[in-house]
C-alpha cells in the first residue's frame, strides 16, 4: 500500500483512530492490508473482518505477532495495538481501496483493467498478468480474490510505481459489480461470457447478464470495453458503453471479432491456432490444455492490444504459460495415466467443455474417464443442469463416469438412464470411497477428468490421484 498517515487512513475510512504506545496520528503505514492473519508482515494493516464462521476480531493478535502495526475493528480489542474503530470493516476496505486508488490515479501511470464473466476470468486474469509484466509494475488478484474482500485486497497492494492493475469482479448479487468496479472506474473492461454459473443467486440468466453488464457501465468515459462477440448476450452490452463514451473491442471465433482465432486444434500438450487481426495472422500455441482457453487468450490479448501492447508481444508472452492456475486443467500423475484436475470451480459450460477437452485429446485405445462432482449455486437449475453433464458424458462416450457426494446424485442417475447401467457408471457417498475405487480401476492409457465446484472438495481427490500415478 502507499504510504498513510494513521490519521489520514482513520478519516477516510470514517473510523476512530486509538493510538497505542508512540504512535501518533502523523505516524505513516505502508504495510501490507489483509483480512488474513496470516498475511501479515512488517507496517501490516489487519482488517478483522467478522465471518460466517468465526471472527477477525479473534486474530488481531495473531496479525499484531506477524508484523501488523494496526488494526480496523468493529470494536475495539484487548490486543496492544493501535486500532481504528469502524462501523463496518468490509465497507472500510472499499474506502481505503477507493482513497488508495485515486491517490495512484492522480500521480502515476496507472491503467486498470476489470475482468468479469461466468467462466474464465482467472485463466484471463492470469494471462493478462503475464502479457502486461513485461510492460511495467502489475498488480494482479492471488487465486480467485474477486469479491467484496478480495478486489479491495488487491487493489491495496498498488504504489505509485505501479502501472497495471488487473482487477477481477465476480458477482454474488445484482449491484456487487457495481460497487467493485465503482471503487476504480476501469479504463478497460472486458466481459467474457454470460452463463448459469451462480444463476441460482440471481433468479436467472437475464439477471447474470444484468450483473455482468455492470462492469461495463462502469468503465470510465473514454475507456474501452472488451466483449465477446460469439455470446449475444455479451455483444448487446455494447449500447451501455456507447451510452458512456465506452470504445468497443470485438474478440472471438465468428468473423464479428476484430481480434480472433481461426484453425483451432486441440492436442494433449495444448492448443493451436491462429490469431487474425485485419491482414495479420499470428500462430499461437497455447499450453495451458482446453479448447475453451482460446477464447480467455483471445479476451487477455485483446484487452493488451488496447493498452498498446503488440499482438507478437502478447501472444508470445502467452504461450510461456504451462497452467491457468493450479486446479484449473491441471494436467498430473503421468503419460501412463495422467490426471487432468479441473476442480476448483464448475458451471454447467465448463464442465461441457472440460469433458469435450479430454474427449478430443484422447487416442484410440485410451479410455475416457469423468470423475465428476456437485456444481455449486445453480438454484432451480441444478437438476436438470446435472442432468446434462450426465447425457454429455455418456454421449461423448467416457468410458467411466465416477460420481461423487449426494449433491451429484442426480447426474450419475443421468448417466444410467442415457446407458451406463453396465458398470460403466458409478456412485460413491465420499471422495475417499471414490479414490479407492479408482486406484484400482485406473490403467495404462487412462485420461482422467476430476471435475466439479471448489464445495465438493474433488481438487484434493485429484492430487491425490496425480501422486498415485505420478
Amino acid at each position: 500500500m502507499i504510504r498513510m498517515t494513521l490519521a489520514e487512513m482513520a478519516h477516510t475510512v470514517s473510523g476512530t483512530l486509538h493510538t497505542h504506545g508512540d504512535d501518533t496520528g502523523e505516524t505513516i503505514v505502508s504495510g501490507v492490508v489483509d483480512t488474513d492473519s496470516r498475511a501479515m508482515g512488517p507496517g501490516g494493516v489487519f482488517v478483522a473482518k467478522p465471518g460466517e464462521i468465526t471472527d477477525g476480531h479473534h486474530f488481531v493478535d495473531a496479525a499484531v505477532a506477524s508484523g501488523a502495526v494496526v488494526a480496523l475493528v468493529e470494536r475495539t480489542v484487548d490486543v496492544p495495538v493501535t486500532q481504528i474503530v469502524v462501523a463496518d470493516a468490509v465497507q472500510a476496505l472499499a474506502d481505503l481501496a477507493r482513497e488508495v486508488i485515486a491517490r495512484v490515479r492522480a500521480v502515476g501511470p496507472l491503467q486498470i483493467v476489470g475482468i468479469t464473466g461466468s467462466n474464465g476470468k482467472t485463466t484471463t486474469k492470469n494471462m493478462l498478468a503475464r502479457i502486461l509484466q513485461d510492460e511495467g509494475e502489475t498488480v494482479a488478484p492471488r487465486d480467485s480474490f474477486n469479491n467484496e474482500v478480495g478486489a479491495p485486497v488487491t487493489m491495496l497492494r498498488v504504489t505509485e510505481s505501479t502501472r497495471y492493475l488487473v482487477s477481477e469482479f465476480g458477482a454474488s448479487r445484482i449491484g456487487r459489480i457495481a460497487e467493485l468496479a465503482g471503487l476504480v472506474h476501469p479504463d478497460v473492461g472486458a466481459v467474457l461470457m454470460v452463463g448459469l454459473a451462480h444463476a441460482g443467486g440471481f433468479g436467472g440468466v437475464e439477471e447474470t447478464q444484468k450483473a455482468k453488464s455492470e462492469l461495463v457501465a462502469s468503465v470510465r468515459p473514454g475507456g474501452v470495453a472488451v466483449l465477446n462477440a460469439d455470446d449475444p448476450r455479451v455483444a448487446a452490452m455494447a449500447e451501455i458503453a456507447a451510452e458512456r463514451g465506452v470504445a468497443v473491442r470485438w474478440f472471438g471465433r465468428s468473423r464479428a471479432a476484430e481480434v480472433r482465432a481461426e484453425d483451432v486444434e486441440v492436442t494433449a500438450s495444448g492448443t493451436t491456432c491462429t490469431i487474425v487481426v485485419g491482414g495479420e495472422r499470428t500462430p499461437l500455441r497455447l499450453r495451458v490444455l482446453g479448447e475453451h482457453h482460446v477464447m480467455n487468450a483471445l479476451a487477455a490479448i485483446t484487452v493488451a492490444e488496447s493498452l498498446g501492447v503488440s499482438i507478437p508481444d502478447a501472444v508470445s508472452r502467452v504461450e510461456t504459460l504451462e497452467i491457468a492456475e493450479r486446479w484449473r486443467m491441471q494436467p498430473l500423475g503421468s503419460d501412463r495415466v495422467r490426471i487432468i484436475n479441473d476442480a476448483y470451480n464448475a458451471s454447467p459450460d465448463s464442465m461441457a467443455a472440460a469433458l469435450r477437452t479430454i474427449a478430443q485429446i484422447a487416442e484410440p485405445g485410451q479410455r475416457k474417464v469423468a470423475v465428476l462432482g456437485a456444481m455449486s449455486e445453480l438454484g432451480e437449475y441444478a437438476g436438470e443442469e446435472h442432468d446434462r453433464v450426465g447425457l454429455l458424458a455418456v454421449r461423448l462416450r467416457f468410458e467411466r463416469i465416477v460420481v461423487v457426494g449426494t449433491a451429484a446424485r442426480r447426474l450419475y442417475l443421468a448417466a444410467i438412464g442415457e446407458g451406463s447401467w453396465d458398470g460403466e457408471a458409478v456412485f460413491f457417498e465420499t471422495a475417499d470411497e471414490a479414490y479407492d475405487y479408482l486406484v484400482d480401476e485406473l490403467r495404462d492409457g487412462d485420461r482422467v477428468l476430476v471435475k466439479s465446484s471448489n464445495s465438493a472438495g474433488l481438487r484434493h481427490l485429484g492430487d491425490r490421484l496425480g501422486e498415485s500415478f505420478s
